[in-house]
């Protein structure tokens, strides 16, 4: 995954899989999101990010996995 800032056009693009995106959505007039051949999701692209999400300072944090438990039904 990569997330890139541009600061000259304020967009957001984040890269979710290297595949080329054959389909693009509009999910309001200014967020992208482009598929792959699968369906897959490839990127969001957010215009105005400023100005819609505020701070772009990218905060990364990674969450290790949890041991999966068994549920028990009584």
């Amino acid at each position: 995954m990569k997330i890139k800032y541009f600061e000259d056009t304020d967009t957001l693009l984040i890269t979710l899989l290297s595949h080329d995106p054959v389909e693009t959505e509009d999910l309001d007039e200014n967020t992208l999101i482009d598929f792959d051949e699968e369906g897959n999701v490839c990127s969001i692209t957010i215009e105005h990010a400023q100005k819609r999400i505020g701070d772009t300072d990218v905060h990364f944090e990674r969450v290790p996995k949890k041991s999966r438990k068994r549920l028990v039904s009584c």
